[in-house]
């Protein structure tokens, strides 16, 4: 026997009395009885004195039964009879029905349906309003809830958006563990680092030289203190001395310390300011600046190079290889990057950008290597447009000078045209290669690598414009 059949059957064990012999059994069985004739119409109604919001339901005898049923509750009362005809045999099931009355009174009731040998149908009710009314409060509790919860989000979006809108470092922290609460990123800033990696961790693990229970001990005796006293502490990750200014203040029963960071040099709105201009530049900025790492893996980019790369936000570019937004791709990189790497920086290094969509754009490179005491903090690309117009006159004009097509032109009218082809073609392929070579710094293995050419293929061509000595070593 399967679960669903043991579910359906009805238990069943021992005698029940005689339904006829039990007096008032319909009065008592339900809240509310109600006696359906075959042809729909109420015959009879009994309703528990004992259910006041019931009301005097009388006037429903002789009338259609549907008639005190929301539209809905039609439905399912029709649904259920075609069931219960459909399967004679089979004990009908439960049925809650939203009955209306007086136009606006409505109320569930929960039915049993009962056959009648006449052709009737008794039904059996308890009244579901005490039930509706919990589920309402329920409801109403929860709406309640939300709309605290909501605005307990509210006050904490305030409480961000001051914080980091604020121009004095700021620390909060939690005085009895000693953990970073929360702190700005002026504050941020000072320390050599960003919110996320402070935010949660312990104040004392920032600075040098400082043990927990000592620095704990120092903040609770300068923020007790009637005298703003700075506490002297050396940043660990940029070694900058810095002064805390620790306050307590109360929230929701509980202590905590208000710190205020200043450089020990006292120059704090200064650098914070500048720190602040410097990144309002790299997201405003008109030219496309990218970070990378010192094999060119992009860490960072500014709005200008997403858009010039049609990409839609920055995670579509992190992590992934700058020679992969480049038309010569590895190529360009290589030779940038060792080129930056032995003189510190490179400018106006000329190349194609190749957006994810598959545009093109020329543009002018200039690299810079992000060092200082601290470390290596990888490369710096500055990315400026370089096409003054969608024709490609100007990438032509670069390659090849006035006087080299002033020569070209004058020799019109000395040879036929197909020789004067094979002449221009001569001159645009001489410059090209040497424009790689220049490129390059006279790197013969990068230059035919850019060019496309095999490594011997390129000596032939330097041979032929005699731009190597023939006897050179290969």
């Amino acid at each position: 026997m399967t679960r669903e059949t043991r579910k359906s059957e009805r238990l069943r064990a021992g005698a029940l009395p005689d339904p006829s012999g039990v007096h008032n059994i319909v009065e008592q069985a339900g809240d509310v009885a109600v006696y359906v004739a075959d042809d729909g119409e109420v015959a009879g109604i009994s309703v528990n004195p004992d259910c006041p919001s019931l009301g005097c339901l009388d006037h429903w005898v002789g009338r259609p039964f549907k008639n005190f049923l929301t539209v809905e509750s039609k439905e399912k009362l029709d649904l259920r009879l075609a069931e219960m005809q459909a399967e004679p045999d089979r004990t009908p099931r439960g049925l809650e029905l939203n009955h209306i009355d007086n136009a606006t009174w409505e109320f569930p009731i929960r039915y049993t349906l009962h056959r009648v040998y006449d052709g009737g149908l008794l039904l059996l009710g308890r009244d579901m309003q005490p039930i509706a009314e919990v589920q309402q409060r329920l409801v109403a509790e929860q709406t309640a809830r939300e709309r605290d919860q909501q605005r307990l989000r509210g006050k904490q979006t305030f409480y961000h958006v001051v914080l980091e809108a604020s121009e004095t470092p700021l620390i909060l922290v939690e005085p009895e563990k000693g953990r970073i609460r929360d702190l700005n990123s002026a504050a941020a800033m000072l320390m050599g680092t960003n919110t996320d990696t402070l935010s949660g961790s312990s104040l004392a693990q920032a600075f040098d030289g400082r043990r927990r229970e000592e620095l704990l001990e120092a903040m609770r005796s300068a923020a007790g203190s009637r005298e703003a006293r700075g506490i002297d502490l050396v940043a660990r990750r940029n070694e900058r001395e810095l002064k805390l200014y620790p306050e307590f203040f109360r929230a929701a029963g509980d202590l905590f310390l208000l710190c205020r960071v200043r450089p020990a040099d006292g120059d704090a709105g200064t650098a914070v300011e500048s720190a602040q201009v410097m990144a309002a530049l790299y997201a405003g900025t008109s030219d496309a600046i990218v970070i990378t790492d010192g094999k060119g893996v992009i860490r960072d980019a500014n709005e200008a190079f997403l858009t010039m790369a049609d990409a839609a936000q920055l995670r579509d570019v992190r992590d992934s290889d700058l020679a992969d937004f480049l038309v010569r791709g590895a190529v360009d990189v290589k030779l940038m990057l060792e080129a930056a790497a032995k003189q510190g920086k490179l400018r106006n290094y000329a190349t194609q950008i190749a957006s994810v969509v598959g545009t093109r754009a020329s543009v002018g490179v200039s690299v810079a290597r992000l060092r200082d005491p601290a470390g290596d903090f990888g490369f710096g690309f500055i990315l400026r447009s370089s096409t003054s117009n969608g024709t490609g006159e100007a990438e032509i004009s670069s390659v090849v000078s006035d006087e080299a097509m002033k020569n070209v032109m004058d020799l019109v009218g000395t040879a036929s045209l197909k020789e004067l082809v094979s002449a221009t073609s001569d001159v645009i392929e001489k410059l090209c290669i040497e424009t790689a070579v220049q490129l390059t710094g006279n790197n013969r293995v990068a230059a035919a690598e850019m060019l496309g050419l095999s490594r011997q293929s390129l000596y032939v061509k330097l041979r032929k414009h005699g731009l190597i000595n023939s006897n050179a070593d290969e």
